[in-house]
C-alpha cells in the first residue's frame, strides 16, 4: 500500500461543477477525482488513475458509490450514496481516509445551480 504523503498542501475549497471536474482526466490537465464531494489531485499517480488505467473510471467525477462498492464498473462510479449498504459506507470512508492522507485536496464539487458565496 502506498505510504501517507508528507507535506501535503493545505486543503483548498475551490468549487468544481461536475462539468468542470470532468475536464481533469489526463496528466496534461491534471487528474482529479472526488470522494463524498471532496476533490483530490491524483495526477502524481497517473500510472493508476490515468487514461486507460485501473482506476480511471473514477477520474473527472465523484465516483463515491463505486469506491464504496469496490466496483470498477462505470455505471457504479457515481456520486449518489443514498441507501448504500453500511458495509459499503464503511469501505467508502476508508477510501476517503486513504486519499486524505496521500493526495492534495483541491476543492469541492458543487451542483451547477448552487449559489456560490462571495
Amino acid at each position: 500500500m502506498q505510504p501517507a504523503a508528507e507535506n501535503l498542501p493545505a486543503p483548498l475549497d475551490t468549487p468544481y461543477t461536475p462539468e468542470e471536474l470532468s475536464k481533469y482526466k489526463t496528466p496534461e490537465t491534471g487528474i482529479y477525482l472526488a470522494i463524498k464531494g471532496t476533490v483530490f489531485d491524483v495526477t502524481r499517480k497517473a500510472d493508476v488513475y490515468g487514461p486507460g488505467k485501473s482506476y480511471s473510471v473514477f477520474t473527472g467525477k465523484d465516483g463515491s458509490r463505486g469506491l464504496g462498492m469496490s466496483s470498477l464498473k462505470p455505471e457504479d462510479a457515481i456520486d449518489n450514496i443514498e441507501g448504500m449498504d453500511p458495509k459499503d459506507e464503511k469501505t467508502l470512508n476508508e477510501w476517503y481516509a486513504f486519499f486524505e492522507k496521500r493526495y492534495a485536496i483541491v476543492g469541492k464539487v458543487v451542483k451547477p445551480d448552487a449559489k456560490l458565496e462571495s
